[in-house]
């Protein structure tokens, strides 16, 4: 049984969105266990599942507040304490909506990084034109990034892509740069393309060399690495262009009787793009580099794409991701040691 538990109250919808989320979730997972976790007057619309129980939480991280304020003084948020039930054990895995940055340091602080890495990033996928989906990490956590950080993201979005898609084999990596040649790229990025480069001649990292952001959505490798600054702005970016490409075409199609004929003959390729480029199937993005399992829903996710958010946890904890990430690390130890004792100083920019 994979018990999972829910921040409730998290994002800009909360409990409208989430509990139904929850129960379609529990209609589909037999094995699965939920623990709800929230204010219990704001509840009271969930009807009793024998898979499913209430944890109390009296305050909410609202989606505006500093982290001092979710870290510091709302001790018993609904976020706080759905992640602590990963901590003392009682789930394998957390799942929010709520503000990313006090998610991530609240994760941080209760579940610690992993023995290795240095900065916890947060990783999910974007689909690309061959159908499937490339793994991007980082997508906000970390700004600022030295070389050693970025070989450090792409260990572990090799184990979260090994984990999660088997079928892959050995995921292939890329660094996300200006130019596919290995003299491109200011100093940070030289440097981690030299340690990736070292990787994979070890035999730790399947790394092809450096890609360009328009191979992201073209699925030349599974896994982009990069600082989370370009990272969240690519993110962004492929959100905006999709809503833009799916509103244009519904509204285009209802313009006159022509095009409305035009949608109809064109419906099954239409649903066939629309649901390629839909955000939603994407949703759930994996917080890795912790001693526990914690995935990030879209703020404004609507019940299915919070459901796919739970999915995602569901299926890392099923293939167990965290032992798999634990795993790549101490593989790669000999390296990642390097790369710390020769990082660049303090204050490089990134």
């Amino acid at each position: 049984m994979i018990t999972l538990a829910v921040d409730c109250m998290g994002g800009d919808h909360g409990p409208s969105v989430t509990l139904v989320a929850c129960r379609k979730f529990l209609d589909s997972h037999p094995d699965a266990r939920l623990l709800l976790v929230g204010k219990p007057d704001a509840l009271v619309t969930w009807r009793a599942h024998e898979r499913a129980s209430i944890v109390p939480a009296s305050e909410v991280v609202a989606m505006d507040d500093s982290v001092e304020v979710a870290l510091r003084r709302k001790k018993d948020s609904s976020m706080r304490v759905a992640i602590d039930q990963v901590k003392q054990g009682q789930a394998q895995a957390a799942v929010s909506a709520g503000n990313t940055g006090a998610l991530m340091a609240i994760a941080r602080y209760l579940l610690k990084t992993l023995d290795g890495i240095d900065r916890p990033a947060i990783a999910s996928q974007l689909p690309h034109q061959q159908g499937g989906a490339t793994t991007v990490l980082d997508l906000g956590a970390n700004v600022d990034c030295q070389p050693e950080h970025l070989l450090q993201f792409a260990v572990m979005g090799a184990a979260l892509v090994s984990a999660l898609q088997p079928q892959t084999g050995e995921p292939s990596v890329g660094l996300l740069n200006i130019g596919e040649e290995a003299i491109k790229g200011n100093e940070v990025i030289k440097r981690a393309g030299e340690l990736l480069r070292a990787a994979g001649q070890a035999g730790t990292l399947n790394f092809v060399g450096n890609v360009e952001g328009n191979d992201i959505y073209k699925g030349v490798v599974d896994i982009v690495v990069c600082d989370g600054f370009v990272g969240n702005v690519a993110l962004k970016a492929s959100e905006g262009v999709a809503a833009m490409i799916v509103g244009g075409l519904k509204k285009e199609f209802k313009r006159n009787i022509w095009t409305k004929i035009a949608a109809i003959v064109a419906y099954p390729v239409l649903k066939a793009l629309m649901l390629r480029m839909d955000h939603r199937r994407y949703n759930g993005a994996a917080l890795l580099g912790l001693r526990g399992l914690v995935f990030k829903s879209h703020g404004s996710a609507d019940a299915e794409g919070y459901e796919h958010a739970l999915n995602r946890a569901y299926d890392a904890a099923r293939n167990q991701l965290l032992d798999k990430v634990q795993g790549r690390i101490v593989a790669a130890a000999p390296l990642l040691a390097v790369a710390t004792t020769s990082a660049l100083p303090a204050g490089t920019a990134a």
